[in-house]
Formats: C-alpha cells, structure tokens, sequence
C-alpha cells in the first residue's frame, strides 16, 4: 500500500460532478484535508452527457456551454489542491473502532477518512434506449442519444423524442440553426421547466401523445419514422434527417446501496444539515433528498455548502457554523496578493 493511501483524510467526496467540485473548493475555505474519488477518469460527473448545452441559471454567471461550466469549476475545486483520485469505485465501507472510514474500490485501493461526503449524483448512468427492433443499427449514423456537435444539426429536419428538461433545452438550442423541429412527447404534459416549454412549442412542432414505433432507412441512415398515438393507434409518417432520443437514464449507484443508508424514491434521506442516517457520512447533489430539494446545479452548489459545514461539525463541535467569506478568508490573503500582482 503506498503512502498516499495510508494517509487520513478529514473528508472524502465520492463524486466528481459540481456537488462533489464545489465542496472540494469549500472543504479548502474550512482548511479540511480533502480527497474526491471519482468513478470516472475526469472531473464533471453527468454534466459530461450535453457538453454543448447553453446554462442559463447559474448565478452571476452569464448563459455558458456545459464544457466550460465544467472547466471553470475544476479549476477551482482545485484551489486548495484535494487529492483526486480517479477510475475507482467505492465497493466496500468499514467503520474503525476509532470512528474513522476505510473506503475499499474495486480495484482493492483502501482510502482511510474521518467523513464522508456522497456526491455520486445521478449514479453510474446508463441512457434509456429506444426500445424499437433495429434501433441500434442507426447510432453512428444519425440516431443520437446526447448531443457533443450542434452544428450537424443546420437545416435540417429534426425529431426529439422525450418530454424532460433535456430534451426541451436540446429543441430550444436546435431551432436556432435547424430547418425544423418536432417534439414527440408519449404523454399530455411536458415534465420540464414551464418558460423553456413555451419557448420550445413557439419555435417547434410538437407532436403528443405520440411515440416512436417504427424506423425506416436505408445503408444504416434514419429517412423517416412511423409515430404512433398513445390512445387511438393512430398511425402517422414523417420523414427525417436526425433523431435524438431523450428518454432519461437508469441509475445504479453500485455497492452504495448497500451502506444501510435511509432512503426515499429520489435518493439517499438527508434532514437539514445534508446529515445521512450514518453520522459522519452527509449528502450534496441529486444523489439525495429532502424536504424543499432543489434540483438545480445552484442547489448543488448549497447542498455542498451545507454539507462540508456539518463535517466540520462533527469533526470540531467547536468550531464555527461557516467559513468566512473569501473577501475575509485568511486562506485567500497569498492567492489574491499574487493575483494583484499579475
């Protein structure tokens, strides 16, 4: 075992993406030794999945491409310079009788810490497929799945399939540039946000209750669809150059299911202070819930504020509530000097 593996941590994140970046940062403001363990071989978590979609509802940040959101937050999780480790999934959890963690991956690595922070998000996702015969012969040509190049895109006639914010935010961003539109939906009412819905149906055609049944092409390449309606059978045909199915994601969260965690329908039970059913171990992000949970990258941001807040806590019942401000952070004092000095 290296050394670096023997080392006490005062927390360690599980999870890379903006909850698990944004407690790394302020884990550093609180002088916590910090380590983030990471599934994956980068940093951003499910926000990797639409690099090109435009987020509008950060604060203070103007409407900016996921790619770089992600890039500007993993510039500064690493401000205090945490311990990343990637590739690894947690598999194992054992409590010492000194009530420190020992953290077991997959791949038999041993990450000794005093707690824990659950960032997993979304889980180890795997996208919903289009459940039609065939189906896959079309995914490298133009049946899609996420959206990487906007461009391809241009004048040209594209169908969306789903009725989530992914799916109306991808619209949104494809009728600036595409010939045309049509949002297929299974179901009477879209579950996304309402202003980027009113924006979707005035710029798109939308088609509901209606769903995929049928493909029809030619040398692995979609010409059109045959929709069918959820309720009469009424069958309808329309030719297409793209399709992008936005039917959601199945989560696995692995081994962390069975940490004897509380639990509820949309994720790991937190109460108030992102506290978990085991003391030492808290929550941030979409991995859990409570009772005015928001499912916002800013809620994230809040969740991991809180989170890190408690684990101090818990390891220094005397110490404050919260970091000071980074105007007033003596941790900052040598940074902003040598940004001045640039």
């Amino acid at each position: 075992m290296n050394t670096r593996q023997q080392e006490l941590y005062d927390i360690t994140i599980i999870g890379g993406g903006p909850a698990g970046m944004y407690a790394a940062f302020y884990s550093g403001m609180r002088a916590m030794r910090t380590k983030i363990i990471e599934a994956k071989e980068q940093l951003g978590g499910f926000m990797r999945t639409y690099p090109e979609k435009l987020i509008w509802d950060v604060g203070g940040v103007e409407p900016i491409h996921c790619e770089k959101l992600i890039e500007s937050l993993e510039k500064q999780a690493k401000t205090f310079d945490p311990t990343l480790v990637f590739g690894q999934e947690i598999a194992s959890l054992e409590r010492r009788e000194d009530q420190t963690f020992v953290l077991t991956s997959k791949t038999g690595e041993r990450h000794y810490t005093r707690t824990i922070l659950l960032c997993a998000g979304r889980g180890m996702t795997q996208v919903q497929k289009l459940d039609i015969e065939g189906a896959n012969r079309y995914e490298l040509t133009n049946l899609h799945y996420t959206v990487t190049d906007l461009s391809r895109f241009a004048d040209k006639r594209v169908l969306i399939s789903g009725g989530g914010d992914s799916a109306i935010d991808w619209a949104n961003e494809i009728a600036k540039l595409a010939k045309q539109v049509i949002v297929v939906h299974r179901r009477h009412e879209f579950t996304a946000h309402e202003q980027p819905v009113e924006q979707m149906r005035a710029a798109c055609q939308v088609k509901m209750p209606y769903s995929i049944s049928r493909l029809y092409g030619a040398d692995d390449h979609i010409e059109h669809v045959e929709l069918v309606h959820v309720e009469t059978g009424a069958i309808e045909q329309l030719d297409v150059d793209e399709i992008i199915v936005s039917h959601g994601y199945d989560r696995d969260f692995g081994n962390l299911s069975n940490w004897g965690l509380e639990r509820e329908d949309y994720g790991v039970s937190v109460d108030a202070r992102m506290r978990t059913s085991i003391p030492g171990i808290f929550g941030a992000g979409d991995f859990i819930t409570y009772g005015s949970k928001v499912r916002l990258i800013a809620g994230a941001f809040n969740d991991a504020v809180l989170a890190v807040n408690s684990a101090k806590l818990y390891l220094e019942p005397a110490a404050s509530d919260m970091a000071g401000v980074s105007s007033h952070n003596a941790r900052f004092f040598e940074k902003n000097k040598a940004l001045l000095q640039q």
